[in-house]
């Protein structure tokens, strides 16, 4: 793989934070990208929907200095190759197998976020869970009955994407950040190309796997849930509460969707009370 040095992007706050830089290729010839830091058991950070892995970029730095922790680009996103194919969820699945099986670790924590719950979930059921300790499965319904409440979505992917992506971005981050953050964030997912995002949602909408209560009665790995506090997420994570009560839930106040950005010292806190409770 290629080793570079790669500092965080929002140049006033993290100028002085590097991580490696490094790239893996897939079985179907597509170079991924990914963020690498520290030393230690590994914990492996999936992005949601056109966002990059340096979102990730406070729980990096924080699990940094106990782990291995490692956030990956998906493919069509970030710094990773934008091929014409392989966007359905099994085939991203794949993607985090393989990415697992590239770092040649013991049995990592796997958390994703958003549409990356998904695909974290597509990969364990199609996979299995040998090479994986735990998952943290972050702001995400776990049962969609009607994903063509994703269709409008679909359409402004195609029509009006700069100006629905700023929008977008302003909505899921709640805490007071920086304008230039802000559109370092919105350009990340603009650099998404559109038809990449248009297939994404809209295999979503035809094929996606938007019924994760199967899997949630069958996996044999401690999970753990935190929601935001907006209205959906507190309901979806009620309803795990009750249907599920062995798994952990939790809901952070005052966030919205990208509540590891609104909330990050919150939010590690209970990544890492969950982590450290982990059989060995």
């Amino acid at each position: 793989f290629i080793a570079l040095v790669y500092v965080l992007p929002d140049q006033a706050a993290y100028a002085q934070t590097e991580f490696q830089s490094n790239y893996f290729t897939t079985s179907d010839g597509v170079q991924l990208h990914y963020l690498e830091a520290g030393s230690g058991p590994t914990l492996v950070l999936i992005p949601g929907w056109t966002m990059p892995a340096w979102i990730w970029e406070h729980q990096i730095r924080h699990f940094a200095a106990d782990y291995h922790v490692v956030a990956l680009d998906m493919r069509g996103q970030g710094s990773s190759e934008r091929p014409h194919f392989g966007y359905d969820d099994s085939r991203r699945g794949q993607d985090i197998g393989e990415f697992i099986e590239h770092l040649d670790t013991d049995p990592v924590v796997l958390a994703g976020w958003s549409k990356g719950v998904m695909e974290v979930a597509t990969y364990l059921q199609e996979h299995g869970t040998e090479r994986v300790r735990a998952a943290i499965l972050v702001d995400w319904t776990m049962y969609y009955d009607d994903p063509s409440v994703f269709t409008s979505r679909y359409i402004s992917m195609q029509t009006e994407r700069e100006d629905w992506t700023h929008g977008f971005v302003r909505a899921i981050i709640r805490s007071e950040q920086s304008e230039a953050y802000l559109e370092r964030v919105t350009q990340a997912a603009l650099d998404t190309p559109d038809i990449v995002a248009a297939i994404l949602l809209g295999n979503f909408i035809l094929q996606g796997n938007t019924d994760l209560r199967p899997f949630m009665d069958t996996v044999d790995i401690p999970l753990l849930f935190v929601y935001s506090s907006l209205g959906w997420a507190v309901e979806a994570a009620e309803d795990i509460r009750e249907g599920w009560p062995l798994f952990q839930v939790e809901v952070i106040d005052e966030t919205s969707h990208a509540l590891f950005v609104d909330q990050p010292e919150a939010f590690n806190h209970l990544l890492a009370e969950f982590i450290a409770k982990l059989p060995d």
